[in-house]
């Protein structure tokens, strides 16, 4: 069933600590492994280990580097998809199968419905979208719906596995519908913003600026907002090239 927008009961998603992130692809491995044998499996590859290696992957870490000598840094940037609010995938889906739940606002797609047209890749601006083609399907994040409903698992264990597999906790899961949630008080306190808000697509998922680095090497607070320019505003430039 499709929602309209922003009338979903909850809003699950991600906050991703970009000053955290390590780039270590822990969790891009855990969501492959879970995936490949969970709710969209399979998650397919085309010659794994040769010269052009390609295959399914439905969350994937983008370095990149940013300032100059002691100042500079590394940043590590998860993509995967971001349960957009607005999300362009459903509207354009000319049989129905991409669809955004009302009960907690996740977007999935039916893939007994999906004829692998494209045209949801082609609407997302984020990319979010991974054409299996041995399945000729398209598959996406899920937040491990199979998992974090599970009554089966502890639930400890009941977070999507990307988020379970991340050794410096740089990523959390919750309700950012809530904003007495863990999640929605860590995107206040860090000013957590939207991938390319320019788009209109409202994304769930927030990230958490990184800390730009001082002469001696030691972060420091970030002031400035990511449409204003700075640090932030040469990141979604790079992003958005």
């Amino acid at each position: 069933m499709t929602s309209l927008p922003g009338a979903t009961d909850k809003a699950l998603g991600l906050v991703i600590d970009l000053d955290t992130c390590v780039g270590c692809q822990a969790c891009a491995v855990a969501c492959k492994e879970w995936n490949t044998s969970g709710y969209p499996a399979p998650l397919t590859d085309q010659d794994p280990y040769g010269q052009a290696a390609s295959g399914s992957w439905l969350n994937r870490i983008h370095g990149f580097e940013a300032g100059e000598g002691a100042s500079g840094r590394t940043v590590h940037f998860p993509r995967s998809c971001l349960h957009c609010a607005d999300a362009p995938c459903v509207p354009v889906c000319p049989t129905g199968a991409s669809y955004k739940r009302v009960e907690d606002g996740i977007v999935l797609v039916d893939e007994d419905r999906c004829i692998g047209c494209g045209l949801c890749a082609w609407a997302c601006p984020y990319g979010a979208r991974e054409m299996d083609v041995d399945d000729g399907v398209m598959k996406k994040c899920t937040l491990c719906v199979d998992r974090i409903y599970n009554d089966n698992l502890d639930e400890a264990d009941r977070q999507p596995a990307c988020v379970k597999a991340c050794p410096v906790s740089a990523r959390h899961f919750g309700d950012l519908a809530d904003p007495a949630s863990d999640v929605s008080k860590l995107v206040a306190e860090r000013g957590g913003f939207d991938l390319m808000p320019e788009a209109g697509c409202r994304p769930t998922n927030k990230y958490l600026p990184p800390r730009p680095c001082t002469e001696t090497g030691a972060p420091q607070a970030l002031e400035v907002e990511p449409e204003v320019g700075g640090f932030l505003g040469w990141l979604d430039r790079k992003l958005s090239a």
